[in-house]
C-alpha cells in the first residue's frame, strides 16, 4: 500500500503539535511492518524450493507461508512446503509429503486448517501440527470422483463451505466444511456439484461472501457462443479459429449450499482460456488472465449480474500466456505473470504491472515489469498488503516481492 506523506507539525499550539506527533508515530508504525512482516533488505528475494511449486498461501499474521509442491518429473518431493518469515527473512522449515501432488491451497479463516487439492479431491492438514513438526499432520482426505482433477480450492467466509474446482469434471464441488471437520472428513460432507464449463479454475469470493466468481477455459457447445479462439500451443500464424471464448461464471453462494445444480446465476465471455482471477478490496472489479489472448481483462462485478453485455470494462495486452494475477496498492495496480508455458519452460519470465484506471480508460496501462523465474504460476498477497508471493513453477522457487518497493523495469 502507498505510504501517505507525513504531516508537517509546525503549528505553534502545543496540543496541536502533540496530536500531530502522535499521528506521525502511528503513521510510521503502519508504514513500517515489523516482526514477521518486516521488509527484506532487497525488494525482491528468491527462495529455492525442493521441487516445482504451484500455489502459495501466507498465514493471516504473515509468519508462515505454505507452498504446494508438485514434485519433480519422477514424482519425488511432492507435498506442502512450510516457510517461516521473521525480521525480513523467509526460510524453508520443512516439507510435509503427500501421496498425490498438490495444486491449489486454501486456509480456513480461523487459521487452523490448510486444504490442498491433490489428485481427485481435497486433503486436510492441521496447521499447528505442521508448524510444530509433529508427525502426521494430515487429518483426512476424500475423493470428489475418479479423474475429476481437483485443481483449486477456496473457503467461504465463516468457514462454512469449501468449494473445489474440478478441471476434468467441468464442475465445482461444494462441501459442508463444518460437517467435514466434525465427522472426521468423510465424503458424506459433500453437498453436490455446480455445473460450469470446460476446465474451471479460479474461485474468488465477493467481500460479503454472497457471490463466488469462477473461470472456465472454454464455453460448452450448448451455449452456442461463436468461435473466437485458436487452439493453444499451436503456431498462431497457421492455426485456425476453432473454439469459443471461455467464461467468467457467477455462483450464488447461499443457493450453492442447498441446491448446487441451480447455483449459477450468470456467465460472461472472458477471452481465450481465462484462468486466474483477482478481486479489488471493495469487490467492484475482478481481473482475469486470458492466457490464450495474452491479455488481462477487467470486469464490473455489478454488471456481471445486471448488464452482462457491458460487464467487461477494460483490457490490457501483456506477455505470452499470462497465468497468475494479483491486485495491489488498494486496487490501483494489477500484477500479472507472463508464464510463456507453451514456449521455453526454463527461460526466465516477467511480471507486468498495470495501472487499473488506465485499463478502463483505454490508454496504455503498463507501468513496468518485474523480473521473475521460469513459468510464474501463482500469486498471493499478504494480509497487510505489503508483500506479494509468487511461485515460479519452472525454476523451483518462491519469490517474495515488496509491494511498497516494486522493482520495476521500464
Amino acid at each position: 500500500m502507498p505510504r501517505r506523506p507525513a504531516p508537517i507539525c509546525h503549528h505553534s499550539h502545543l496540543a496541536y503539535r502533540l496530536s500531530c506527533l502522535l499521528a506521525l508515530s502511528a503513521l510510521a508504525g503502519s508504514a513500517q511492518p515489523s516482526g514477521c512482516n518486516a521488509p527484506a533488505a532487497s525488494p525482491s528475494v528468491t527462495i529455492t524450493l525442493p521441487s516445482r511449486p504451484f500455489a502459495v498461501r501466507p498465514s493471516a499474521d504473515g509468519c508462515q507461508v505454505f507452498v504446494s509442491l508438485m514434485g519433480d518429473n519422477s514424482g519425488k518431493n511432492a507435498g506442502i512446503a512450510l516457510l517461516k518469515r521473521a525480521e525480513g527473512r523467509t526460510e524453508l522449515l520443512r516439507v510435509i509429503p503427500l501421496k498425490s501432488p498438490p495444486t491449489g491451497l486454501a486456509l480456513t479463516h480461523d487459521g487452523k486448517l490448510l486444504i490442498a487439492t491433490a489428485g481427485d479431491g481435497p486433503v486436510f492438514l492441521d496447521v499447528e501440527r505442521m508448524a510444530s513438526g509433529a508427525s502426521n499432520p494430515v487429518l483426512g482426505s476424500f475423493s470428489d470422483g475418479a479423474n475429476s482433477q481437483s485443481i483449486y480450492a477456496n473457503v467461504s467466509p465463516g468457514d462454512k463451505l469449501l468449494f473445489v474446482s474440478e478441471e476434468r469434471a467441468h464442475s465445482i464441488t461444494v462441501i459442508d466444511l463444518e460437517r467435514a471437520r466434525s465427522n472426521g472428513y468423510k465424503a458424506d460432507a459433500t453437498i453436490g456439484n455446480i455445473p460450469v464449463a470446460n476446465a474451471p479454475i479460479a474461485l474468488t469470493f465477493s467481500p460479503d461472501g454472497k457471490w463466488l466468481y469462477t473461470t472456465s477455459q472454454g464455453a460448452l457447445p450448448d451455449w452456442h457462443w461463436p468461435k473466437a479462439c485458436k487452439p493453444e500451443g499451436r503456431d498462431p500464424s497457421t492455426a485456425e479459429i476453432t473454439n469459443p471464448e471461455g467464461a467468467v461464471i457467477v455462483v450464488d453462494v447461499a443457493r450453492a449450499s442447498t441446491d448446487p445444480a441451480q447455483a449459477v446465476v450468470a456467465r460472461v465471455p472472458a477471452g481465450c482460456s481465462p484462468v486466474r482471477m483477482a478481486i479489488t478490496p471493495d469487490g467492484a472489479r475482478i481481473y482475469v488472465t486470458a492466457r490464450n489472448s495474452n491479455a488481462v481483462l477487467a470486469f464490473d462485478t455489478a454488471k456481471l449480474l445486471s448488464d452482462a453485455g457491458h460487464a467487461r470494462v477494460g483490457e490490457a495486452s501483456v506477455g505470452a500466456a499470462p497465468v497468475p494475477i494479483a491486485v495491489v496498492d488498494s486496487g490501483r495496480k494489477v500484477v500479472a505473470g507472463n508464464s510463456n508455458r507453451f514456449g521455453a519452460s526454463t527461460a526466465a519470465q516477467s511480471l507486468v504491472v498495470l495501472d487499473a484506471a488506465k485499463m478502463e480508460a483505454g490508454t496504455d496501462a503498463v507501468l513496468g515489469a518485474i523480473a521473475a523465474g521460469a513459468f510464474p504460476r501463482e500469486m498471493a498477497l499478504s494480509a497487510d498488503g505489503h508483500t506479494l508471493f509468487l511461485t515460479n513453477f519452472g525454476s523451483n522457487s518462491l519469490q517474495v516481492i515488496d509491494v511498497d518497493r516494486l522493482p520495476l523495469a521500464h
